[in-house]
């Protein structure tokens, strides 16, 4: 982590999330706390591996909320604190953050919210920026890695001004690209720690606080019009002006530069999005009358200046607006520099192609076949693969049209082909647990279908313990699948209670799962899932012959972990006299349906064959085949 404690004045390169750590221990951060979520795990992690170094508590908390509470605890005490989280963390969050506003804070504190355009890596594209809303806090988006690290030091200077929570909002492609990034200077130790018992945190009336944010949100617009994280670039008089924010800035000056309109269209970048610089606002717009909002996902910035717009009609002027409600910027999706392209384009009534429509035929005539369509799959020896194949099989021998309810995790691909389509509902983390919940109280009605919910290990001490509390108490009836790899694998391999040990490495008395749910009086049955018959009997004995809320823990290491501990247990091959290839009759049931990685169909033989790169050894795919072509042998 030499990169994260650089000397001051040094420019380095830094992932915008490194960028945002730096930031914070130039501010002289103390304590720091999340729950792992992509895209903004990097941030914890990396505070993680300088803590000792630099004297600083970091956790990896059960749940977003938790972790919210923890730093809170310490700016009460006069500490600054971090936390930072996914779109979806804030949900969880919110609760709590929409009570801390009220009672406000003492050392500096900021929550950094990720969010995730195009959701590639979450359940949704939710716009965060929203919450700065709902909350009446201030909001501050950066558009650079330099930017980054500036506002989260920033960031909490403007916390301890205002005596409350500041929100900084990221997006992928800051989070996770990288730029140069000059170092400041690390901030000396704070203060000793102490909370002043003599005033309690939520003394006032509400309505007395709730009134008092607004006269803060006010005196803020008014200090953000002169603050240098807003700025204008652009002729005097432009013909068009682009008021945009976060990524958004990145994507207009490249759409500019494309088309040569940079002498005739001005670019107005906020760095303060809640509330708005609104005198800085007017001083920009009464200069045009062409407004395009270049924003990602929601049309927060549009819908605010509009309104701002309404308010100060005689003095912003009147202008015609381009956006996401007039089509030119669609509310859905990452942006691209195509894409502000297309709305200058249209405004402009330019024909700029980046390449002619000719040659982009052309083109996808000439790759068509040669690109192999390419699936969300499980890793090889993935843990999870042979859980659902297990599931798959005990629900077609029941008979019954059961079911599985799932949510959020590496084994959210049980929805597709990788999990054999077993997932049927899918939602917010614990939602599965908590949807078979209710499915299990359905029988009065005559429903009869057997109802799977499966999580994780690190899903279930996040969200999934309270519904299966609520399965014990209100007589559920479901089965829920434990799947235990021993990680929060799906971010990164985190630290959670079970795993033993903590962000700062420190090994703990694991909470174990088995007697969490066995101290609920709820029966409980372990199974390794790579021993698959095991797996389906035992799930098929808890289906047809356990009532009431039941768990079965498949407990294996995730697969990319266990490779880095142990060697492969086994040697897998495939005995070419055996394997039938298309003649099998199965349909190529290993490589078109269980789909391992490892499995591979070779053109020149036409048969199955293993890949000894990407095999583990796990030996799970010799029970699949029906003509025992597959083989195994311990190394």
């Amino acid at each position: 982590m030499s990169i994260l404690l650089g000397k001051t004045g040094a420019t380095v390169l830094m992932m915008g999330n490194e960028a945002i750590a730096r930031g914070a221990l130039e501010a002289g951060v103390r304590v720091a706390t999340a729950y792992p979520g992509t895209p903004s795990s990097d941030i914890i992690e990396v505070l993680s591996k300088v803590a000792k170094t630099q004297g600083l508590y970091v956790e990896w908390s059960i749940n977003e909320k938790v972790a919210l509470e923890i730093s809170a605890a310490a700016s009460f005490a006069g500490l600054r604190a971090i936390t930072a989280m996914k779109q979806n963390g804030l949900n969880v969050a919110s609760d709590f953050l929409l009570n801390l506003n009220l009672s406000g804070v003492k050392g500096g504190m900021v929550v950094v919210v990720c969010d995730d355009p195009s959701a590639h890596s979450s359940s949704n594209e939710q716009d965060s920026r929203l919450f700065a809303k709902i909350a009446d806090l201030p909001l501050l988006e950066p558009s650079s890695f330099q930017e980054a690290k500036d506002m989260t030091r920033y960031a909490f200077e403007l916390s301890e001004e205002i005596n409350n929570v500041c929100l900084i909002r990221s997006v992928t492609r800051i989070s996770h690209a990288r730029g140069n990034v000059t170092l400041g200077e690390l901030a000396a130790p704070r203060p000793t720690v102490h909370f002043d018992t003599g005033k309690p945190m939520n003394y006032a009336p509400v309505l007395q606080k709730h009134r008092g944010l607004h006269q803060m949100l006010g005196n803020l617009g008014e200090k953000f019009n002169s603050l240098p994280f807003n700025r204008y670039e652009g002729p005097d008089s432009p013909d068009l002006l682009i008021i945009t924010s976060g990524s958004g800035w990145g994507y207009a000056q490249e759409a500019l530069h494309i088309l040569g309109l940079k002498d005739s269209v001005g670019v107005l970048k906020l760095g303060t999005t809640w509330p708005l610089p609104e005198r800085f606002l007017a001083r920009y717009t009464a200069k045009v009358k062409k407004i395009l909002i270049v924003e990602e996902v929601d049309p927060f910035l549009e819908g605010n200046i509009k309104e701002l717009a309404a308010d100060l009609g005689s003095e912003m002027g009147s202008w015609t607006f381009f956006g996401k409600r007039s089509g030119h910027i669609p509310p859905w999706g990452e942006l691209t520099p195509d894409r502000v392209i297309e709305a200058l384009n249209k405004i402009f009534n330019l024909n700029y192609q980046a390449r002619e429509a000719k040659y982009v035929e052309k083109s996808r005539v000439a790759l068509e076949g040669l690109v192999p369509d390419r699936i969300l799959g499980f890793c090889a020896g993935c843990p999870h693969r042979a859980s659902f194949w297990s599931i798959k099989n005990a629900l077609k021998i029941d008979g019954q049209e059961g079911f599985v309810t799932g949510d959020i995790g590496c084994y959210a691909l049980g929805r597709g082909p990788a999990g054999f389509y077993q997932i049927k509902t899918g939602h917010a983390m614990g939602s599965g647990t908590g949807v078979a919940c209710g499915f299990g109280k359905l029988k009065p009605f005559g429903f009869n279908q057997p109802v799977i919910a499966v999580c994780g290990d690190s899903t279930f001490f996040h969200a999934a313990m309270p519904a299966l509390v609520n399965a014990k108490y209100d007589h559920s009836d479901f089965t829920l699948v434990l799947l235990d790899n021993s990680a929060t694998a799906m971010t990164g391999f985190q630290p959670h209670p079970g795993t033993g040990f903590t962000a700062l490495g420190e090994s703990v008395a694991p909470v174990h799962v088995e007697k969490v749910c066995r101290s609920l009086d709820i029966p409980v049955v372990v199974r390794d899932p790579y021993d698959m018959e095991a797996t389906r009997e035992a799930l098929s004995n808890l289906i047809e012959n356990v009532e009431g809320v039941k768990v079965l823990i498949l407990r294996r290491k995730c697969a990319l972990m266990n490779l880095k501990e142990e060697k492969p247990p086994y040697k897998v091959f495939v005995d070419p006299e055996r394997c039938l290839g298309e003649d099998c009759g199965c349909n190529r049931l290993c490589t078109r349906v269980f789909r391992c990685p490892g499995l591979i169909w070779e053109q020149e033989t036409q048969k199955a064959k293993i890949d000894e790169v990407i095999c583990v050894g796990c030996g799970v795919c010799v029970d699949i085949c029906p003509k025992s072509a597959i083989k195994k042998e311990k190394n």
